[in-house]
């Protein structure tokens, strides 16, 4: 996988965002929102990426920000497709009532619109990271889970499944011992894909106010800028750091699941480059060796021995 451009690109910039998540605290001690300077002040070299309108130095917001977005994406995004796993595979291995139960399920879950739910029930939610984390679970397991169970269904039918049925392995060893591992590469997209929605839709809540306003993110930072008039006044500096984080990290998980999809499917392999008719053939090149007696020489000394 490391070979692949793309995922080497990609887990770079993960890389960097999960440094500068954990090492926020000592680059920036203290209270990020703290007031440090005059308000809306340019990037310049004491602030690198100016101050906000009430005067915090956004470099640290965005840096502090990174702590809560990351822990929140990729909590909620392993918990959803832990949960759509499970389901997913319980429900292509039970069959019958178990599958149409938990298909309905699925499907409510599927028709509810997204938006609407996760802003009733974060509206209605104490708030906080942890109601976020709960909420973007709720609405985040059921692609997962169709997808999952999909694959599994077509992967029940193969022989190994039945020999291990033959065989009296207990349901579970069958689903997460013989099944499990045939999916790894869509849990893999699927955890990835997860992980994506989950920091766009917490950034979609506190922007839109319903989130925790004393935790400092990258949605509360794009919700402070909005209250504070940052595009009104110019002061694009407040609000593109943040933003391009979240663009920037959607990026870099984006790339990783292709170089994960380029991997598993070999139609999605790059081609090889093909040799060309200048190249030399491996019999010519290893021909062409020192003390190699050539094709010409051979072909002249053939001629003198029978003159």
């Amino acid at each position: 996988m490391l070979r692949s451009r793309k995922a080497l690109a990609g887990l770079v910039i993960l890389l960097v965002f999960v440094a500068t998540a954990l090492l926020a605290p000592v680059v920036f001690p203290g209270d990020p929102m703290h007031i440090t300077a005059t308000g809306s002040l340019p990037p310049s070299a004491e602030h690198l990426l100016g101050t906000t309108a009430k005067g915090q130095d956004v470099l640290a917001l965005t840096a502090w920000g990174a702590r809560s977005s990351l822990l929140v994406g990729f909590v909620a995004g392993a918990a959803s497709t832990l949960i759509g796993v499970v389901v997913g595979l319980l429900a292509a291995y039970a069959g019958r009532t178990t599958d149409s139960l938990l298909s309905l399920l699925t499907n409510v879950f599927l028709l509810i619109p997204s938006l609407p739910l996760l802003v009733i029930l974060a509206a209605f939610l104490p708030s906080g990271i942890g109601t976020v984390v709960v909420v973007l679970i709720i609405t985040g397991w059921a692609g997962s889970a169709r997808v999952l169970r999909s694959q599994a269904l077509s992967i029940r039918g193969k022989d190994f499944v039945a020999a291990a049925v033959v065989t009296g392995e207990r349901p579970s060893r069958i689903m997460f011992r013989e099944i499990l591992p045939n999916m790894a590469s869509i849990v893999m997209s699927g955890l990835l894909a997860c992980i994506i929605g989950a920091i766009g839709a917490q950034a979609g809540i506190e922007f839109l106010g319903l989130g925790d306003g004393s935790t400092v993110s990258w949605g509360t930072n794009l919700y402070w800028a909005s209250n504070d008039g940052a595009l009104l006044s110019g002061a694009w500096w407040v609000f593109v750091p943040s933003g391009a984080c979240i663009a920037l990290v959607a990026l870099a998980l984006a790339l990783v699941n292709y170089a994960v999809d380029e991997i598993t499917n070999p139609r999605l392999r790059t081609p090889a480059r093909r040799r060309s008719a200048t190249d030399p053939t491996p019999v010519t090149a290893a021909a062409t060796g020192p003390g190699a007696v050539t094709e010409t020489g051979a072909a002249g000394s053939t001629k003198g021995t029978a003159r």
